[in-house]
């Protein structure tokens, strides 16, 4: 068994949580919370036993293998390198870090620790993202990639009321491009690698991060486009574009149905059985390397996660979205 505890008692964790309970070899030992009365409240639902309420405790206490990290963004980076540097494996929420200099602090105290770190993005682990990236080949030569994910923030109310919840203050790094937007990053950079240019455009808020962007990126045989928004709703899919055929993504954040249009008409159905939990398959995967003493996920992979991080950093710079972490 791989012994977890958790940091951040929110519905992603109770998310996370109803999906990695299912899977093979994950135990729950753990719950921190800034208050020990939440912390126990949490706990009890699911029958632990040890809570904490500071964070060098929790990771000197021997009584977890792993963390999994779902406090807001501008946390990420301390949090997980107390745990690193005391041993313990890191599931840490996406986005991972604020910036590419807080990723490159957790990157390098993950390798001087001999320790996994990995990026919580379900989506590029999950069996109809994986049957995109093997019937890739089958539409030729590509030469766009297209991503959309606009989604309605129920905070955004809120925010038109004059009230700024975490989601749309910059003080937590947060903001459309760092919840929305790299659902769709991610994955074209899965599949394709660094672009060697990017250009952006968005409407940023009065608090000071991005409702809404668009960017559209240079590869070196093709073009990337993503929309991505918190202040809207599209029900657009995702779509890569070949010169033999194109293949159709319902949901880029979570890829439920798969096909693939050949030019001549024909169709052919890619979908894969998977569970309605998606986010089984990253603490599946989590586990799996935890077990064969691996440090570093090949999908959701270092290279991947700094690339990705780099694009958003990029594209906030040109949306003109910054955030206190980046002036430390």
């Amino acid at each position: 068994m791989v012994r977890f505890g958790i940091v951040g008692t929110n519905w992603i964790t109770e998310r996370f949580l109803k999906a990695a309970l299912q899977a093979e070899d994950f135990q729950l030992t753990a719950v921190y919370s800034r208050t020990e009365e939440k912390a126990k409240e949490f706990a009890g639902k699911y029958g632990v036993e040890r809570t904490f309420t500071d964070l060098h405790t929790m990771a000197e206490s021997g009584e977890i293998d792993a963390v999994y990290i779902a406090s807001p963004n501008s946390l990420h980076a301390e949090q997980a390198v107390i745990f690193m540097e005391n041993k313990v494996h890191v599931l840490c929420e996406k986005p991972i870090a604020s910036n590419a200099k807080e990723l490159q602090t957790m990157i390098t105290a993950a390798r001087d620790n001999n320790v996994l770190l990995m990026e919580a993005l379900k989506s590029t682990l999950m069996p109809n993202f994986l049957a995109v990236k093997e019937n890739l080949h089958k539409i030729g030569q590509v030469r766009r990639y297209f991503a959309s994910y606009c989604q309605y923030s129920s905070r955004y109310d809120a925010y038109r009321q004059g009230t700024v919840l975490n989601a749309f203050n910059p003080e937590f790094s947060n903001g459309s491009i760092m919840d929305i937007g790299i659902y769709c990053i991610y994955p074209m950079v899965a599949l394709f690698g660094k672009p060697e240019e990017i250009k952006a455009a968005g409407y940023k808020l009065e608090s000071g991060v991005d409702g809404e962007g668009s960017i559209v990126l240079k590869y070196p045989d093709m073009d990337a486009v993503i929309m991505y928004s918190k202040i809207t709703n599209s029900s657009l899919p995702a779509e890569i574009q070949g010169e033999e055929g194109n293949i159709v993504i319902d949901k880029i954040s979570t890829p439920e149905k798969v096909e693939l249009h050949y030019r001549n008409g024909e169709k052919e159905d890619l979908t894969q059985d998977q569970l309605s939990d998606s986010m089984y398959y990253e603490a599946k995967e989590f586990i799996r390397l935890v077990q064969a003493g691996k440090t570093e996920s090949d999908i959701n992979s270092f290279a991947n996660s700094m690339i990705t991080m780099e694009i958003i950093e990029e594209a906030r710079r040109q949306i003109g979205v910054v955030y206190p972490a980046d002036r430390n």
